[in-house]
């Protein structure tokens, strides 16, 4: 078998920007892969724009699949807490010949030998559908997947 790759999520939720840098250069992360279905953000620095301009001033290079983000009844179903919902929307969203391609895309990515991580909001893996997607990734390849988590903002 093969060494397996790691493959890092972070969600940004409650997190500044530095943050979420700084846990990415740590974990020596090449490339971020953006799998949020909406990239505007009321989070400052987390539109995609923004974050792509950010990463590359720390040599971090950004990629956006949009057909892996979560459909808006699935973001419904996790803001109210709903996770079996989610996982059912999303296990829809997963079957899309888009998001198909955009995974097989990614498994390519890693294959090739990129670090990368999956971003998205929710700071919780374990609740939101990047977990689906590492856990679509396990079967593909021999990875160890690892969640970032950024420090929070005082309040």
């Amino acid at each position: 078998m093969a060494e397996p790759w790691q493959v890092f999520t972070v969600g940004y939720e409650q997190a500044p920007l530095s943050a979420v840098l700084d846990d990415l250069r740590t974990a020596g992360v090449g490339l971020l892969v953006d799998v949020r279905a909406v990239t505007a953000s009321r989070r400052p620095g987390f539109a995609k724009r923004q974050l792509a301009a950010a990463l590359a001033e720390v040599g971090i290079d950004y990629l956006h699949l949009r057909a892996l983000g979560t459909p808006a009844s699935g973001r419904a179903a996790a803001r109210t807490g709903r996770y079996d919902e989610l996982a059912r929307i999303y296990a829809g969203q997963l079957a899309t010949l888009e998001a198909q391609a955009e995974l097989a895309d990614l498994v390519r990515i890693i294959r090739a030998g990129r670090r990368v991580c999956l971003l998205c909001y929710e700071r919780e893996a374990a609740r939101c559908h990047r977990r689906l997607i590492t856990e679509r990734l396990v079967l593909e390849l021999p990875v160890v997947v690892r969640d970032l988590v950024p420090t929070v903002v005082a309040s």
